[in-house]
């Protein structure tokens, strides 16, 4: 059994163990080139698709944005202190439940690069939320029509 979180308290800070921050890490880079809302420390809410963020300090990049006023901002650079709250608007494409998905058919030839949000295939073929991005031939197709069965599932209400 693995323990998934283990929380370190030093120094007025909490550390998260290695499992659970890459865990984090994880779910911050579902997140990239999504709707978010942030709420900051100064009352401000702005909303608009976060372009980058550094983990560490919780420093982003927002396009797009707008703010609780209406007021419209092409870039936003925001400081992670003064953040509060960050919310996801978009539903994340899982993509670990679709690597699931071709490991049953391609087993042992699926690995998932989360930093890129892709999954490769036999080597050769990169799929993503949007089907496959790179790749031809028979496994190519194989690897689209259980991406288009997985989606399609997932479109469904339940």
């Amino acid at each position: 059994m693995i323990k998934v979180t283990e929380y370190y308290w030093l120094g007025g800070h909490v550390f998260m163990s290695s499992v659970a921050e890459r865990r984090f890490r994880e779910e911050l880079t579902l997140l990239i080139q999504k709707v978010v809302t942030v709420h900051t420390s100064t009352g401000k809410t702005y909303t608009g698709t976060l372009y980058g963020m550094d983990a560490n300090t919780l420093n982003m990049c927002l396009g797009n944005v707008r703010d609780e006023s209406g007021k419209e901002i092409s870039r936003m650079f925001i400081n992670g202190r003064a953040i509060l709250e960050v919310y996801g608007l978009e539903m994340a494409f899982d993509l670990r439940s679709l690597a699931e998905r071709l490991e049953r058919v391609f087993p042992k030839m699926v690995k998932v690069i989360d930093e890129a949000g892709v999954i490769v295939v036999m080597d050769k073929i990169r799929v993503g939320e949007k089907g496959v991005i790179e790749g031809r031939g028979p496994a190519a197709e194989r690897v689209q029509k259980v991406y288009d069965e997985f989606t399609r599932e997932r479109a469904r209400p339940p």
